[in-house]
């Protein structure tokens, strides 16, 4: 299977490509390097993924033998340098996001929550020999790490986390809650996000070896989304760290944050892989399924729906693409994060939903993707920012004025 770009068929005037079609050419502006990252996920998640994540999705499983294949790609801490890390760009990076996300929103999550997330915590806010002791084993898939902010009771706003750190001679004792934490059952580690009774900047962030006395995580189940994926609630009473195990360049909110968009740029891409997943199963699907005794592809509404979804797919990969080369540039802002997050996965669920119905009734059975993208896409609408908080987000950067608080 090869990337090319996409002909015009002289014989039905349609555009054809044995893998995706490129309508706008967007393959004009990647790299060979980078097209070739994009087919190396593409192909991987062709052969391994999809032929599997019908039962997985079905079962709940999240196939942790995947980890160390995600690990021999490269996918780990992808776009992080040193370290055994790839030092991928920007774009390489938010490419695999794509294609990984053609498969299941699940199975990029996990690289996610271990590159963008835990990695880029330990090697942005970590000591060196922190550094020293995670990375290259995480790199290598052989230690799993989660991430550890959201609370009950605090989700939007993690700023009212109730999870303290106090300071007992040169140790830490951490108690407190965590809840949606991807991989905690499965994790070696967790980066787990505190209170301290520091005047400025209180909240900080700590290594918590997942064996830890006190550390408990348990998976939240049953799920009717994410269902190849794990996340859970954590639970941590009493567990005591030594001085070393805190973070020493995280100071504050801006610690996870930083996180937190580096997490977010991911589903900008990833969405896009989602959608675009969507959009050729339905066309496929459209063009061999008949009644009425013709395709119903030759129908005037299906084409809209077809066209629809071809719009939003282009356009949406575009806006990746761009704030991708922002982001290699320098030049790449929060609020363009919100902006791409926001447009893309609300669009992503409305091709889903409008794929769906063009698979009619089969559409809401596991042999065909439309439904477990779109329920998906729920989960990735909430984590990482709601709607309603990158929209507020981008409202405070259009007037000056936020509307938080």
């Amino acid at each position: 299977m090869t990337v090319t770009q996409a002909g015009r068929n002289a014989d039905t005037g349609a555009f054809d490509s044995p893998t995706v079609q490129d309508f706008l050419n967007i393959d004009a502006h990647l790299s060979d390097g980078e097209k070739g990252i994009r087919e190396k996920i593409r192909l991987f998640v062709h052969d391994r993924i999809k032929p599997n994540i019908k039962g997985w999705y079905d079962e709940a499983v999240f196939p942790k033998e995947i980890v160390s294949e995600f690990a021999e790609l490269g996918l780990l801490g992808m776009h992080l340098s040193g370290y055994g890390c790839a030092g991928r760009s920007a774009v390489e990076y938010g490419l695999a996001c794509m294609e990984l996300e053609a498969g299941d929103s699940g199975l990029r999550t996990f690289v996610s929550v271990q590159g963008s997330l835990a990695m880029s915590a330990i090697s942005r806010f970590g000591s060196e020999e922190q550094k020293q002791e995670w990375l290259p084993r995480m790199a290598r898939g052989e230690t799993i790490g989660c991430f550890g902010l959201t609370e009950p009771t605090a989700g939007s706003d993690p700023a009212s986390m109730k999870t303290f750190a106090s300071k007992e001679g040169s140790d830490w004792v951490l108690n407190g809650e965590k809840r949606w934490i991807g991989l905690a059952t499965i994790a070696d580690v967790a980066v787990v996000w505190a209170r301290t009774d520091e005047e400025k900047n209180p909240v900080r962030g700590f290594l918590v070896p997942t064996d830890s006395a006190g550390f408990t995580a348990k998976d939240i189940t049953p799920k009717l989304s994410m269902r190849a994926s794990i996340q859970c609630d954590i639970e941590l009473k009493n567990v005591r760290l030594p001085e070393g195990a805190m973070l020493p360049e995280a100071r504050g909110l801006g610690g996870p944050f930083a996180c937190l968009n580096e997490a977010r740029y991911g589903i900008i891409w990833g969405a896009m892989g989602a959608a675009r997943d969507c959009y050729e199963s339905a066309l496929a699907y459209a063009k061999e399924r008949e009644q009425f005794g013709r395709p119903i592809a030759s129908f005037q509404l299906v084409q809209e729906k077809l066209a629809n979804m071809l719009i939003e797919v282009g356009k949406g990969t575009l806006l990746a693409l761009h704030i991708g080369r922002m982001k290699d540039a320098g030049t790449l802002e929060p609020e363009h994060i919100s902006f791409g997050k926001l447009n893309n996965v609300r669009e992503a669920i409305e091709i889903a939903r409008e794929a769906r119905t063009v698979f009619g009734g089969n559409g809401v059975t596991l042999d065909y993707p439309p439904m477990r993208h779109m329920s998906n896409l729920e989960s990735v609408r909430t984590y990482e920012g709601t709607d309603e908080v990158h929209t507020l987000i981008l409202g405070n950067a259009i007037t000056g004025i936020s509307a938080f608080r």
